[in-house]
């Protein structure tokens, strides 16, 4: 291993927010040294350099139908969140990993996201960054690959940490806001109508549904669109109804669509759960903008909502809206923002600065291992 060494990066298959960050980093990172990517999926990325390697490795979260069934009710140590016995899978991606440590010697491993990863790459004597998310994650599972890692890596701004982040923490992390999210300068609301022939003179209504859960429940959505029968209320990506709705015709489902910038554009007010690239999408362009957050592992969501809600930059409620009432006290809560600081929270090239970060701790950590003496000299 030594200061030259590539850089491995564990990319997490669930959700698209892992992939997105991991190949802009990886994009930025290559001109600099060799980066090797490891993933159970290989049709998540956007668009890769052709000098990046991209290792498939089994899911290290899904069942293959080969496990001991004899195992699968022990109790797990509270310093892991996923390490059932018994997973031939599990084996099999984590040798595949110690193998290319042994045979790359690499100068760092970056884990987005895995606290087992983490711990084995310092087990392997490899250093290693975890990517760090919001969440309640003060547990011995994520505490442990946190205090093992020589840094950490939030793809968030400072100003939208959260407050029981320790100074230990916060001193070897490295703000990366909006990376791997396009944040690049929005069309105008006109042009933006224009390309998704909408009327300028519409008021419109942009609801947005992530991918990383089961959808966005659309019976709220037909309380919030019933009670403005003068606005357009128009949903983007996956939503889930049920028996008892009864849509009003200003409420229309476009699914899943490959611009959303032309419809944040295009919007008046915003409506979505808080994934970190939809948040960084919304705070780029500007807008009012109500937040529901959706149910995640150690309630990420729920807390990026709270640091949303705590810096004035979203209206948010911890549960959707069930009558129209409600509806009208968010969007008075909404009419409040100022956009311009959600703007504000935006860097320019965060992939830049944080594969220049990334070499930068590689080198320093190997600094002087060029100079050893040969064993042949020592003895």
């Amino acid at each position: 291993m030594s200061a030259t060494g590539p850089i491995g990066y564990f990319v997490h298959h669930q959700g698209r927010g892992h992939a997105e960050r991991a190949a802009a980093l990886a994009n930025a990172l290559i001109d600099l040294r060799n980066v090797t990517l490891f993933c159970a999926r290989d049709d998540i990325f956007p668009a890769l350099d052709e000098r990046i390697e991209l290792h498939l490795i089994p899911s290290l979260f899904e069942p293959t139908g080969r496990e001991a069934p004899a195992m699968a009710a022990l109790p797990m140590p509270g310093t892991v969140h996923c390490a059932p016995l018994g997973w031939p899978s599990i084996t099999q991606g984590f040798a595949s990993i110690a193998q290319w440590f042994a045979e790359a010697e690499p100068a760092l491993f970056v884990t987005d996201v895995s606290a087992e990863l983490g711990q084995l790459a310092r087990l392997c004597s490899v250093p290693h960054v975890a990517v760090l998310q919001h969440g309640e994650r003060g547990d011995t599972g994520h505490m442990a690959a946190y205090d093992s890692a020589v840094g950490l890596l939030a793809p968030y701004a400072e100003q939208l940490e959260q407050q029981e982040r320790t100074a230990g923490m916060r001193g070897k992390t490295h703000y990366a806001s909006g990376i791997g999210v396009d944040c690049a300068e929005f069309p105008t609301r006109e042009e933006a109508r224009r390309r998704l022939a909408l009327d300028d003179a519409e008021e419109i209504v942009l609801v947005i549904a992530g991918g990383g859960g089961e959808g966005t429940p659309s019976a709220p959505l037909t309380l919030g669109a019933r009670n403005e029968p003068d606005a357009r209320w128009i949903t983007i990506g996956q939503v889930r109804s049920e028996w008892h709705e009864t849509p009003p015709g200003n409420l229309e489902h476009r699914g899943w669509v490959d611009n959303p910038r032309d419809w944040i554009a295009a919007a008046d007010r915003i409506v979505s759960s808080c994934g970190n690239t939809t948040v960084h999408m919304i705070l780029a362009a500007g807008k009012p903008w109500v937040v529901i957050p959706e149910w995640r592992y150690f309630d990420e969501q729920f807390c990026k909502a709270e640091v949303l809600d705590r810096e004035g930059l979203a209206a948010v409620s911890r549960h959707w809206p069930s009558h129209a009432g409600a509806w009208d006290r968010l969007w008075h809560a909404a009419g409040l923002i100022d956009i311009d600081r959600q703007r504000a929270v935006i860097v320019a090239e965060p992939d830049k600065a944080a594969a220049q970060w990334l070499d930068r701790l590689s080198s320093q950590l190997w600094r002087g291992t060029e100079q050893r003496p040969a064993l042949e000299a020592v003895a």
